[in-house]
């Protein structure tokens, strides 16, 4: 038997690229029912979070009109995920909103080809909060040409939906963490179990 836990998915060797890393810090912001608190509540706290990071720009002045903003593009990017994981709530007419609004931003934030003897990256041409949603839909652009991107997954498990990078071989992942997994299929038995007690008796 291996070292690997009985019923845990088996992973592979697929590395998470720095794209990745960019795509999941900025989704993984959201109050999630746990004990996260929402990081992009005003300004203040917005700007808080930038300054920790240095491919945002680092210290950023920001506003809690910047700060809507942000909930707003990582929201519809939360929606993506969440379809990527087949999550039902998500697809529809939810989806169609979030991919319109990404539309949008993309036209909103442009983004520049930057070519070096090194190789090519996008990158945003802009400055402050704008600078920051590029570098999020560069991201999010340069790592969707590979055929991964289908891997980057929000969790299926209400209300946590944090964002994962599904590193299993089938690409089967729907939860981040065996924890939420067991939550749900918990929530599904119990479910079934009332369903079965409300069941009329048979003649």
């Amino acid at each position: 038997m291996s070292s690997a836990a009985a019923g845990s998915p088996k992973l592979s060797p697929r590395t998470v690229t720095p794209a990745v890393e960019t795509v999941l810090a900025f989704v993984n912001t959201r109050a999630d029912g746990s004990g996260l608190r929402e990081l992009f509540g005003d300004g203040d706290s917005f700007a808080a979070w930038l300054a920790q990071y240095d491919e945002f720009g680092g210290e950023t002045v920001a506003t809690d009109a910047d700060a809507a903003a942000a909930r707003e593009l990582r929201d519809a990017l939360v929606t993506v995920l969440l379809a990527h994981s087949g999550d039902e709530e998500s697809l529809g007419a939810p989806l169609q909103r979030a991919e319109r609004h990404l539309r949008r931003a993309g036209s909103l934030y442009p983004l520049a080809t930057v070519v070096t003897a090194g190789g090519v990256e996008l990158a945003s041409p802009q400055a402050g909060v704008e600078r920051v949603f590029g570098t999020v839909l560069a991201a999010v652009t340069t790592f969707a040409q590979s055929s991964d991107w289908g891997r980057i997954k929000a969790c299926r498990n209400p209300p946590c939906h944090f964002g994962f990078f599904d590193r299993t071989r089938n690409g089967g992942g729907l939860y981040c963490s065996p924890g939420c997994g067991s939550q749900v299929s918990m929530r599904n038995y119990r479910q079934r179990q009332r369903q079965g007690s409300q069941a009329p008796p048979q003649a």
